[in-house]
């Protein structure tokens, strides 16, 4: 499988199953496009010799090498645009050859090989653990139900956290490195809960022979130079929650007495971000009220903020915020934005890290993250204050799914085969797209709460997911040839 698309001034060759990326020339780019349009219409053709069951049992280099001759014929075509001359045709042939033979193209999918895909076991790794189920903001588009969660505010004991840490460390298995997100609502409403509870995770943690990662969100309105010292010393990362501009941020992040929230927690960010010695990023969600977000992104930079998350919101359709197929033209060419803005920034020697550009393109990861991601259900779970235990920070309050209480002791998760199976090689929207290793599937969650199923992706993310890709690998392409021109002339 090959994904092939122009960036800027660039043609793209991505080889899906081994990550490979290759900037290639406008005549290479031209023989696998007749190379992709050839394979389309022989699968649909039924009455073909190369009938669709036929074609589906050919490797990609095999459909390759049968469409060889039909790529030559159609690029020395004189009626065509694309025609080109024999040697050039034939030299692009000679360096896609290579490259297969490299295994840097039409390379196999190593998911077809079922033992790789074997149950991964039902230890636990990580666990959202919700400090609060409250609130001093009034988000409009909060998932949450602004803070509560649809139940009643409250927030999480000692007692119950500790539980919940011990389910921890005895559900882990063998596993050595664990994480705890304090979540909410806003977890420093609960400030003195979450740091006894870093305490004691730290101290049972070093018992039982494993090591507890901890990260915090919060919205700052109660970040103090006080509990910043906390987070820098026992945060391993902290999410500062703020959308951009102050008319963008204010519009969606309220007080309960609506007023905005922007000059409450600027500087109070500013001063941590200053302060930081770990990982920190500010995070944003984008809506149909500012589409325009690569301008968020550039505000927050200009503030000083060097790590920086903007998402799109989920939200249902009859909400005025919520984003539709229908928007789609205008966020794909504002994405564009971005990469030029991320691009410029670095060529001015003020780069920014965009969390959704910074893709690990050698495909890193296990084959198991790759085609199943976040491990929502599996090796992932959140805790409410009630002690109640979900797949996920997303399910939370959905008796559905509701799995067990570490206050009675009780876990069962019977939800375990669904979200094992849900990985992209049952996802039948996942099998032939070619985003497939870096989305993992896509959010549980958002396909559940959008299509009542999990098993089927939410489409609108899909395809800004599809896009973030294009710009990230892009980017990585630019970067390359900017340290290619760098090296160059030092040698000089």
């Amino acid at each position: 499988m090959i994904h092939l698309y122009r960036f800027k001034d660039k043609n793209i060759l991505l080889d899906v199953n081994s990550g490979a990326v290759h900037e290639v020339s406008d005549v290479v780019f031209d023989a696998l496009s007749v190379f992709s349009d050839l394979a389309y219409r022989l699968k649909d053709d039924e009455t073909s010799e190369d009938s669709a069951a036929n074609i589906g049992e050919l490797t990609e280099r095999a459909r390759w090498e049968r469409a060889k001759p039909a790529i030559f014929a159609a690029l020395r075509d004189p009626h065509s645009a694309k025609n080109r001359e024999s040697a050039t045709i034939r030299e692009a042939i000679e360096e896609l050859d290579a490259l297969s033979d490299a295994g840097m193209l039409f390379s196999e999918d190593v998911l077809d090989r079922d033992d790789l895909l074997e149950e991964r076991g039902a230890a636990i790794k990580a666990m959202c653990l919700h400090v609060a189920h409250d609130c001093n903001m009034r988000c409009v588009y909060c998932f949450g139900d602004e803070g509560s969660f649809f139940g009643e505010r409250t927030l999480l004991s000692e007692e119950t956290g500790k539980k919940a840490i011990d389910f921890l460390l005895a559900q882990s298995g063998t596993r050595r490195n664990l994480e705890i997100d304090f979540f909410g609502g806003e977890p420093l409403m609960n400030f003195e809960v979450v740091r006894a509870l870093v305490r004691y995770g730290k101290e049972r943690g070093q018992i039982c022979g494993k090591r507890i990662r901890f990260t915090l969100t919060t919205n700052g309105l109660l970040l103090d130079e006080k509990k910043e010292e906390f987070l820098n010393e026992h945060m391993d990362n902290v999410i500062l929650s703020i959308d951009g501009r102050p008319e963008v941020n204010d519009i969606m992040r309220k007080t309960p007495s609506g007023e905005g929230t922007y000059r409450s927690v600027i500087e109070n960010y500013r001063r941590f971000c200053k302060n930081r010695r770990g990982l920190c990023y500010v995070r944003g969600t984008y809506t149909a009220r500012n589409k325009d977000f690569s301008r968020d992104v550039e505000h927050l930079a200009d503030m000083g903020f060097e790590r920086i998350s903007v998402e799109p919101v989920v939200a249902d359709g009859d909400r005025d915020f919520a984003l539709r197929e229908s928007d789609l033209p205008e966020l794909m060419r504002e994405y564009d934005r971005l990469t030029d803005l991320c691009a410029d920034r670095e060529r001015s020697g003020r780069p920014i890290s965009f969390f959704h550009f910074d893709v690990d393109l050698t495909q890193g990861p296990c084959v198991y993250k790759r085609a199943a991601g976040c491990g929502a259900g599996t090796e992932y779970v959140a805790v409410s204050p009630e002690g109640d235990i979900y797949p996920c920070h997303r399910f939370v309050g959905e008796s559905d799914f509701r799995v067990g209480n570490v206050r009675e002791e009780t876990f069962e998760n019977g939800l375990y085969d669904v979200f094992n199976r849900a990985h992209i090689r049952n996802k039948e929207a996942c099998a032939a797209c070619w985003a497939k290793f870096y989305c993992s599937g896509g959010c549980h969650a958002n396909a559940k709460h959008e299509n009542g199923d999990i098993m089927k992706p939410y489409a609108l993310g899909c395809a800004l997911e599809k896009k973030r890709l294009e710009c990230a690998i892009g980017l990585n392409v630019f970067r390359c040839e900017s340290y290619c021109n760098r090296e160059e002339g030092m040698l000089r």
